[in-house]
Order: C-alpha cells, then structure tokens, then sequence
C-alpha cells in the first residue's frame, strides 16, 4: 500500500472492517492537503457522518464584477470536488473486509467521465456549501448529484456527474 493509500484511508489493515468515520475524516484531510483546495479556501468536512464542501465567498472568486457573484467555475469545481469525494466515501461504506484491496483501487482512480451543471440562482452569498448524493454506484463507476447552497439555504446550482473507476 503506498503512502498516498494509507493517507486516504486512515491507514485501514486489509481483511479488517473499516472504520468510516476515520476513512470520512481522512478522505477530508486528503483532498484539504491539495494545494488548489487550499489557494480557493475550500474545505472538506464531515458533518452528520456525511462529507460536505464549505467555501467563504471571497473578492477573487467574483465572475460577474457587476452583480458581485460567485464564478460558474468555482460552483462547477466544488460541485464536482463534493461529487467525487462522497462517491470514494460510499465506495467504503459499502466494502467487505475481503474487498479493501478492490475498494482502494477503485478510490485511487476514480476520476470524473461527465458533468452538467445547471445554475439556479445569481451566486450571492457569504459561503457556500455543497453535498452530494450517489444515483448508482456500480462495479466500475457511478453516477452522483451535487447541489450548492449558499448561506441562506437557497440552491445556487445542481450537477449531475459519472465517474469512472
């Protein structure tokens, strides 16, 4: 198991059951360690033993200088952040002890095949939050939808994403 592996999955001893509130909270700490989570102020955190993304809104995330919202770019990136990340967490809750080997494979490749994005509202908030929900989780991908809110609990825009694994 490389570094990479134990770091996202909490160090899990194959053939065990894994511990998914460690696996959640180091699947965060893993995406959080990025740099361009980190450059954005995008954070992953697991609230109610879901994973969420939170983002503060901030003067260089403005795309409309004459309404003062939020980039489509910045909604799309976390939409598809929040996307990938609950699929690896659902990935695990689902795996047997005798499967982690797979299960680790699969989390280390996923990687997104298609998104939309439909834009609901203007982006205007103080923060916005995404969480995201699995449609189909199959044997080598799965389909997920996204939403994110802003700090009025009004939906600024939704995704429907594949990823592959």
């Amino acid at each position: 198991m490389t570094q990479v592996e134990k770091n996202w999955t909490g160090n899990i001893h194959l053939g065990t059951k894994v511990d998914i509130d460690v696996v959640l909270k180091q699947l965060c700490h893993a995406f959080n360690s990025s740099p361009y989570f980190k450059h954005n102020e995008m954070v992953m955190r697991v609230v109610d033993e879901e994973i969420e993304a939170y983002i503060e809104m901030q003067p260089f995330m403005i795309g409309n200088v004459a309404f003062q919202i939020l980039h489509g770019g910045v909604a799309a990136t976390i939409l598809d952040s929040i996307g990938g990340i609950v699929a690896m967490g659902e990935l695990y809750k689902k795996a047997e002890a005798n499967d982690l080997p797979d299960t680790i494979k699969k989390v280390t490749r996923l990687a997104t095949v298609d998104m939309r994005v439909d834009y609901l509202a203007p982006g205007r908030g103080k923060y916005f939050i995404a969480r995201a929900e699995t449609l189909r989780l199959g044997r080598k991908g799965c389909t997920m939808r996204m939403t994110l809110i802003n700090d009025e609990d009004k939906p600024i825009a939704t995704a429907i994403a594949s990823y592959a694994y």
